[in-house]
């Protein structure tokens, strides 16, 4: 088993154009997760505040003081919005399952793969 990151990403702006949308995206996202719950390939998943409600950390990796900034990382057109992470055995299944995530939340989703993991214990 391998576990993917199923990333879903929303353009600028409102994410959903009416709250009926936004209560029919509830609804099938909800069951969407029952499935992969059912499935035995639910690891975790959960949505993002808005990217304008993060925080940029820059390390200080040139020997200065750590910086801490408001906003997003990146100013882009598209920005994560949320994910699910599952367990499943190939990259094809993965994508077979981020294909009904995309149609519940009706926004795209990148499918990676993690790095395996040494010291990850297999399931």
């Amino acid at each position: 088993m391998s576990q993917y990151l199923l990333s879903i990403y929303h353009g600028q702006g409102a994410p959903y154009a009416s709250e009926d949308e936004i209560a029919e995206v509830v609804r099938d996202v909800g069951e969407f997760n029952q499935r992969l719950q059912h499935d035995g390939v639910w690891v975790f998943a959960n949505g993002l505040q808005p990217a304008s409600e993060g925080t940029r950390v820059v390390d200080g990796m040139t020997g200065t003081t750590p910086l801490v900034t408001d906003g997003p990382y990146l100013e882009t057109k598209e920005h994560l919005g949320g994910f699910w992470i599952i367990d499943v055995d190939d990259l094809q299944t993965a994508l077979d399952y981020a294909q009904h995530g995309s149609r519940a939340c009706r926004r795209k989703v990148e499918v990676r793969a993690f790095e395996p993991a040494a010291d990850r214990a297999p399931r």
